[in-house]
Parts: structure tokens; C-alpha cells; sequence
């Protein structure tokens, strides 16, 4: 609804205090008013590991007032047992009327359930006029979600997460931190602290999602053109605060920001950090046992034999060459997160990561520090209102200085950075 300011009554007439009946002044009415504006409506689609963390921190910050919606009613108990004053609504995904009589009223939705139910809630959203964000690292889903945003009077903002997600607007403002770019390469791994199998992995987050990224064509800028590469291939070894890790190609990590830099930088990658062994493991299982054809039955595998782990980390890795004041220079910013609780709930790294990007976005759109309507990218989102903002911040600890790493780079060696774009 709209905001109290905009309707304050102009006469010089003061107002009574709603619970000690004396006039109040004029700032202090202002105040008053600010405290009782009501909350954003806020519906999350989808209860499971990513759902439950958006709509905790949510409702959690005291600004939204949220509904979690979901298909299974068990997944909801969750929310009625740890989040204070959400809403719960048992809602089919497939059943388009019904999710818009639920949707009906709210400002924004956050679609963090399967995947392949975002192109359908999209739909409602635009017909509801609610705006639209989601997790997604599908290629295809977001096109969907792309078109319906024409014509659309609310933003629709797909890949909202970790990766796509924080790691787009990582990426791309450390590249605008240089004046010309040659090579921009991302890398985020979703780990176990402990791993213990041959995989050296662990089920932290939806195993559809996983194994999708696994088997669908990436996208890569490779001497300047965009071009699409298998997953799974052009391997790598790094070390991230002591950890050695391998890279390789995976399906979605960088969102929009191909088609973004395209025709504007050299190289342009993403890639999957695992522990060494693990990308040999999964050719075996996609090529030469034939599970690329059949990624559900390969669901069922992992939750069959793969155990579950609260105790993981996600590293994030970012590497920029370009040119500054005519020296070539490379810039890094690399970070590992790990579990922690969070008002006094315990979260998975990946729990923490991808909800706030997700919530980060959200808020910073509600702020209007985003365009208010149509096709939004995570581009978009400036780094100084990203780590700047309640939920950005989960992304380290007030102590810790690598938190404001990218900011140091931007503003550092040839003085302050004005967020010149990229020249090519």
C-alpha cells in the first residue's frame, strides 16, 4: 500500500499520541508514521533448504511480512515450528488460478521451489502485478522469465542467488573497476568441511539443481565471441585459503552477464569448485553410465547414497586482467563462508549464501535502488549497496576485512572509483 508520508495532512494541527493523547510534533509525527508503515507482503514459494533461510531472514529483519507457500504441506511445519508471524498456505504449483488467488496482494514473490514451476509463477506474478524474483541457474527458465517481462509494470528479476547471483555482481564490479578487460573468470564450489566419500561431496542443496547444472550446455565468451561449452570439461586446479580445489564447466553460473559482456571482453567463464576426483567421478556416471539421459533416476542415487551435511562451506573465486591507468593489471577477490547460526538458528553456508543474495536484491529493490519494472539483471545491482546492505552483510563478519575486499580494489591505486563502465 502506499506510504502515510505521501497523504500527511498539511495544516498546522497537531496530531494526539495514539497512547498518551498529547499533541505530538510535527518530526515526531514523521517518525511515528515511519514506525506504522505497513510491511512489504512478501509471498516465498517453495519451504525446502533455500526457502525456509529467505523466509527466516525475511521475516526475521521486521520489514516484510511473509508468507512461505509450498505443494507439500509437510514441508511448511518447518516455518510454523521457527518463524514467528509468517503465514503458511499449502498452494499446487501447477494449478496457475490457484497460485493467483494466494498470490493476490502481495508486492513481490520469491520463487525458491524446483526449478521448472518458475516460468508458471512468473506468469501469475505479471498477471497479479506482484514483482517477480527467483534462484534459478537454468538458462532456459530465464529466458521464459525474460520474455514474460516485456510489457510487464513490475521488475522481474531471475538468478538472485549465489551463482548466478553474488557471483555476477561480483564479477562484474570488479571488471568495472578496471578501465579495459581482458579476462573475467568466476568460480564458486558448494563444499563439505569434512568430506568423507569418494566424491568428497555432500548433499547441501536441491539435487535437481545440482545434477542440471551437470548435464546442460554453458555458456562461455572465448576470444571475444559467445560461444557454448560442454560441462564438465576444461579442468583446473587452484588453492583458496589452503584448500586445493579443481574447476570445471558447469551449466548457469553466470546468469546474464555473457550476453551483458559480449563483444566487450576476451575471456569470460564459469566454473564448479570440488575437491580434486570429483569431475572424473561424474563423467562416469553422466557419459559412461549413461545418467545424463536420466537425471532423475541419478537424483534418486545421490539421495539414496550421498549423505546430507550441515557442516559446508561455499568458496567463491573471482579473477579479473584488464588494464588501469595503462598498466596490465589482475585483480582476485576469493572467499570461503562458512556455517553459522543466525537468530540463533543453524544455517548451511549455501543456506546463508544464496538466501541472502536472494533477500539482499529484494530489499535493495523495495529501496527503489533498482529499476521498479520489466527484465532486471543482477548487473544492476551496485557492490557498495550490495555488501552495504542487512542481508549482504551475512556474506562475512563485521571482523572480518576481506568482507569489503572488492570495495578496496575499486577504490584503490588511481584513486576513487566514479562505477565507470567498461570500455572496449
Amino acid at each position: 500500500g502506499s506510504s502515510p508520508l505521501s497523504t500527511q495532512n498539511s495544516s498546522s494541527r497537531r496530531t494526539p499520541h495514539p497512547e498518551t493523547g498529547r499533541p505530538i510534533r510535527e518530526r515526531s509525527r514523521r517518525i511515528l508514521s515511519i514506525a506504522n508503515m505497513s510491511l512489504r507482503r512478501v509471498a516465498v514459494m517453495g519451504s525446502g533448504k533455500i526457502g525456509r533461510a529467505c523466509a527466516f531472514f525475511l521475516q526475521r529483519s521486521g520489514s516484510y511480512d511473509v508468507t512461505s507457500l509450498d505443494h507439500e504441506g509437510a514441508n511448511l511445519y518447518w516455518i510454523k515450528d521457527n518463524i514467528p508471524g509468517a503465514s503458511t498456505r499449502k498452494v499446487s504449483f501447477t494449478d496457475a488460478n490457484a497460485m493467483a488467488k494466494a498470490l493476490e496482494g502481495h508486492d513481490a514473490v520469491l520463487a525458491a521451489g524446483p526449478f521448472w514451476h518458475n516460468p508458471m509463477i512468473a506468469e501469475v506474478c505479471k498477471r497479479v502485478g506482484a514483482h517477480y524474483l527467483d534462484l534459478t541457474e537454468d538458462v532456459s527458465v530465464t529466458q521464459k522469465v525474460k520474455e514474460l517481462a516485456g510489457g510487464a509494470g513490475t521488475a522481474f528479476i531471475p538468478q538472485c542467488g549465489l551463482a548466478p547471483g553474488f557471483i555476477t555482481i561480483a564479477g562484474y564490479n570488479l571488471a568495472k573497476s578496471l578501465d579495459t578487460v581482458q579476462d573475467l573468470r568466476l568460480r564458486v564450489g558448494a563444499l563439505p568441511r569434512f568430506p568423507s566419500n569418494a566424491l568428497k561431496y555432500n548433499l547441501t542443496w536441491s539435487t535437481s539443481g545440482l545434477i542440471n547444472e551437470y548435464i546442460q550446455p554453458c555458456e562461455a565468451i572465448v576470444n571475444g565471441k559467445l560461444i557454448s561449452v560442454p560441462p564438465l570439461e576444461n579442468l583446473e586446479h587452484c588453492t583458496i585459503e589452503g584448500l586445493e580445489l579443481e574447476s570445471f564447466n558447469t551449466s548457469g553460473g553466470l546468469g546474464t552477464l555473457a550476453e551483458t559482456l559480449n563483444g566487450r571482453i576476451g575471456t569470460l567463464d564459469y566454473k564448479t569448485l570440488r575437491f580434486p576426483g570429483h569431475r572424473d567421478i561424474l563423467k562416469l556416471l553422466l557419459n559412461d553410465l549413461g545418467y545424463a539421459k536420466d537425471p532423475e533416476g541419478l537424483g534418486r542415487v545421490f539421495e539414496r547414497s550421498i549423505p546430507a551435511t550441515d557442516q559446508d562451506q561455499v568458496a567463491v573465486f573471482v579473477s579479473c586482467t584488464g588494464e588501469k591507468n595503462g598498466r596490465l593489471l589482475e585483480r582476485t577477490y576469493a572467499k570461503i563462508i562458512r556455517h553459522r547460526e543466525i537468530g540463533g538458528v543453524p544455517w548451511t553456508a549455501i543456506q546463508i549464501t544464496t538466501a541472502s543474495g536472494a533477500c539482499c536484491v529484494l530489499d535493495l529493490l523495495m529501496e527503489g535502488k533498482l529499476p521498479q519494472k520489466g527484465f532486471v539483471r543482477n548487473e544492476e545491482v551496485e557492490w557498495d549497496d550490495f555488501i552495504g546492505n542487512r542481508f549482504g552483510a551475512n556474506f562475512a563478519d563485521a571482523n572480518d576485512p576481506s568482507a569489503h575486499a572488492l570495495r578496496a580494489v575499486e577504490t584503490g591505486g588511481g584513486g576513487a572509483h566514479n562505477g565507470q563502465t567498461i570500455r572496449m
